[in-house]
């Protein structure tokens, strides 16, 4: 059984594990920066900012009191947005601190977080790092976003005694039977957090069995959303550009999905004259490789970091550019979400449902498990197994206008339905924002 714990064992050895790990990491210096190298290389790091990866502030911290966020990716970071927003109001002393750990999150913050937060990339788990930058920002309040823990990080929260919660808290059945199997490390490592706030009720029930005795379901952030933003004159521009052409969109796409838009966008063509499939890859950077595949393929390609023209000719526009998928959501009225035909887990399908369009995915969304579910039991949105299935249902959605709008309207609706999860989150927080001075500046 879940909740049941198993026997707790010498209760000096978690405390001598994390002694160990510790002592390990200030030898794994070398080969941590070795590997940073090599993920820069790969595009993976920005070499301008690799100080903050090894804890060397890129910033001062500012004065008062400061909430640090740490939210991994794009998603995660994506989802805060709303509670950064909530947590400025509440106190007009406050700053926000947010850390990632990808190249596109950080460019994401850079464009999205309101005046008072700003973006650090997150030290890599190594003790000098991690005293540095605990050090530095002296964070009086900490989030934890998510499952990504790294026990040094966390220890030195524990130790400095900083208030602190996990929010928007996911746990998968694989990982907790991972961390069952060292109980004592596991309760010692998340004894930092003084409440979780979980996706799920299982995910609940998995991180009490781990240790932390205040669990709660208060729903996802990541509905609490605003819808994405675009910029209005290119909005106006490309809608009269595109007049009449069918379109739809395949959204952070992975290697090995490009190859399914490809045959889909073949499948269609001469059913729907003029039809245009918007493709945006969820690493920008691949946009060379992507372009070169689709040609490859025999299609006509216009790239957007190029400033390539869609003309009448044009088969893929391919959005390989940053901080754009509230433009490409507006223009498509069908988006198939990305990293569901792939084992990625899936991207938010609340993003274009929030935006009008209908939305389509692959069978592994185990990223957004509950929010398929729901959007699926309310019929707005369809699960496509393969290329012949995308094929298919984008048929159905592009020449039924009736079942697309259907669609989409029943898709808003969840989504709209789901939008006060920030307020559940805000006020179950409530007594770790007291414990840390998070004062009532602004709260309504």
């Amino acid at each position: 059984m879940p909740g049941k714990r198993p026997a707790p064992g010498n209760p000096a050895l978690p405390a001598m594990l994390e002694t160990l790990y510790r002592g390990l990491t200030h030898l794994a210096g070398p080969a941590v920066r070795r590997l940073l190298d090599k993920r820069a290389a790969r595009g993976k790091e920005d070499p301008d900012r690799r100080g903050e990866r090894l804890g060397h502030a890129g910033l001062p911290r500012p004065a008062g009191r400061l909430a640090w966020i740490h939210a991994a990716s794009v998603g995660e970071s994506l989802a805060v947005l709303p509670l950064v927003d909530r947590l400025l109001a509440r106190d007009p002393d406050l700053s926000v601190l947010v850390t990632t750990g990808t190249v596109t999150s950080a460019g994401l913050m850079a464009q999205r977080l309101p005046a008072r937060a700003f973006h650090q990339y997150v030290p890599v788990d190594l003790a000098p790092a991690v005293d540095r930058f605990l050090e530095h920002w002296r964070p009086d309040l900490v989030l934890w976003v998510e499952s990504e823990f790294w026990p040094n990080l966390l220890a030195g929260v524990r130790r400095r005694r900083i208030p602190a919660a996990l929010v928007n808290a996911r746990l998968s059945e694989k990982s907790f039977h991972g961390w069952r199997r060292v109980p004592g490390t596991a309760r010692r490592l998340l004894s930092v957090f003084r409440l979780a706030l979980a996706q799920t009720a299982a995910e609940a029930q998995r991180l009490k069995a781990l240790g932390i005795a205040d669990t709660r379901t208060v729903g996802n952030l990541k509905y609490s959303a605003k819808p994405l933003p675009c910029d209005d004159a290119e909005l106006a521009r490309l809608t009269d550009d595109l007049l009449g052409r069918p379109r739809w969109c395949l959204a952070s796409s992975h290697a090995g999905e490009e190859e399914l838009a490809l045959a889909a966008h073949k499948a269609l063509a001469g059913e729907f004259p003029g039809l245009l499939t918007l493709l945006a890859p969820r690493h920008p950077a691949r946009g060379e490789a992507v372009a070169a595949l689709l040609q490859g393929g025999g299609l006509t390609v216009a790239r957007r970091s190029l400033g390539e023209a869609v003309t009448g000719t044009t088969d893929i526009y391919l959005l390989d550019t940053m901080g754009e998928m509230g433009l490409a959501f507006r223009l498509a009225p069908v988006t198939v979400v990305g990293g569901s035909f792939v084992p990625v887990g899936g991207h938010n399908p609340i993003e274009p449902a929030l935006l009008g369009s209908a939305v389509l995915h692959g069978p592994q969304m185990f990223n957004f498990a509950e929010v398929a579910a729901e959007l699926a039991a309310a019929g707005g949105a369809v699960t496509v197994a393969d290329a012949d299935g995308l094929a298919r249902e984008l048929r159905r959605l592009l020449s039924d206008q009736g079942a697309r709008e259907g669609m989409a309207d029943s898709a808003l609706a969840v989504a709209e339905h789901n939008r006060q999860a920030v307020d559940r989150v805000m006020e179950a927080l409530g007594p770790v924002l007291d414990a840390a001075g998070v004062g009532q500046g602004g709260r309504t």
